[in-house]
């Protein structure tokens, strides 16, 4: 059944060089750079070089919070830019009694306290939490605003004369890769085992973030849908003129609007983006009623991508031979998925989704 639903979508293939060559494992590395330059051209951008790595300093510490359960700090990572030094305010909650516990890196979409970080809940299993929040590396005001923060600091302008110029999950994702930098040199927690998070828009951008930067243990997709985990070919979510039409087309690079007439001719697929992530960890969560990102999509397109995990002997998704019900959740292969009740939503079951499925790959 899946084999012939996956056929109708004519998805673009993963181990197929540009060339028409079939890749092998000696290939993997050129080919990961063909898939890497068509997702830089044509939907989010060309990341800048990097200038220096991002570094750390405490502006606060509670080692008694949460009942006296977990060490908060609040952090200021800095790193270079064209424009000088560049500061992002971040949190770290640490449990204690905890030998160097795992890390979630959670793109975030505001500060502690929030609804969507149940910080209490993952600490008690274990799992440190860096909260990074997105509006404090540039605004999401939508329509093309660079004004501020890594936009001006890169000096991106509106309208983008150079049409393959970095977007907004551009930026966020590079804060997280800076941020990372900072993770790997602390001895108090297991940064080499730091698991990029985020929902939405947020979960696009942790899928970007850990595509570039194979430093990142597990990369995790919460409701992403289009320009995320969700393929567009043949897809019922969002399309390129809904982005146009509320203004976060600046997310991506401009190149990104000329296909907004010809979705299923594009050159590169998020099964693409999915197969940069190979042979890492990945984990997807979708909601039934979230028609926006569409999870009938967000979940074939890592079925697609799983060849890539398959090139390395690697189990991909393991999922029985049908469409996922709710209350699905797989955790055999390297790829992780789950299917919940409700709609566009964070949630503790999303949460605890992702927890068990770490859990059971450490």
């Amino acid at each position: 059944m899946l084999k012939e639903t996956l056929a109708k979508r004519d998805l673009l293939p993963i181990l197929k060089m540009n060339d028409g060559r079939d890749v092998t494992p000696e290939l993997w590395v050129e080919r990961r750079a063909e898939m890497l330059d068509l997702l830089q051209k044509y939907s989010y951008g060309y990341t800048p070089e990097c200038l220096g790595e991002g570094t750390g300093e405490v502006i606060f510490e509670d080692k008694l919070a949460y009942a006296g359960k977990v060490t908060e700090q609040h952090i200021n990572i800095t790193f270079n830019t064209p424009s000088g030094d560049f500061t992002v305010y971040t949190e770290l909650y640490i449990p204690n009694g905890v030998e160097k516990p795992p890390v979630f890196l959670n793109h975030a979409f505001r500060r502690v306290p929030d609804r969507y970080i149940p910080v209490e809940e993952i600490t008690d299993q274990g799992f440190a939490l860096f909260v990074m929040c997105y509006k404090d590396v540039v605004n999401d005001n939508l329509h093309g605003d660079y004004l501020d923060g890594l936009g001006k600091a890169f000096g991106v302008e509106n309208p983008r004369t150079d049409k393959t110029q970095w977007g907004k999950i551009g930026m966020w994702a590079y804060a997280g890769s800076r941020a990372l930098d900072y993770l790997l040199t602390r001895d108090d927690i297991d940064g080499a085992h730091t698991a990029v998070v985020g929902h939405s828009r947020l979960g696009k951008t942790a899928l970007w973030t850990a595509a570039q930067d194979e430093r990142f243990w597990c990369a995790i997709s919460n409701n992403s849908g289009y320009g995320g985990a969700a393929t567009s070919k043949h897809g019922n979510g969002e399309h390129i003129v809904d982005f146009l039409r509320v203004g976060s087309w600046d997310w991506y690079c401009e190149n990104f609007k000329d296909y907004k007439d010809a979705e299923d001719d594009k050159p590169y697929d998020q099964a693409h983006l999915l197969a940069l992530i190979a042979p890492r960890l990945m984990c997807v969560g979708s909601a039934v009623e979230d028609a926006h990102a569409d999870p009938v999509s967000e979940f074939l397109t890592p079925l697609h991508a799983s060849s890539a995990w398959e090139l390395f002997g690697e189990k991909g998704l393991i999922t029985p031979d049908k469409l996922p019900e709710v209350g699905d959740h797989l955790t055999e292969g390297n790829i992780g998925y789950h299917l919940r009740a409700g709609r566009h939503f964070f949630s503790r079951e999303d949460w605890n989704c992702y927890i068990k499925f770490l859990k059971s790959k450490l």
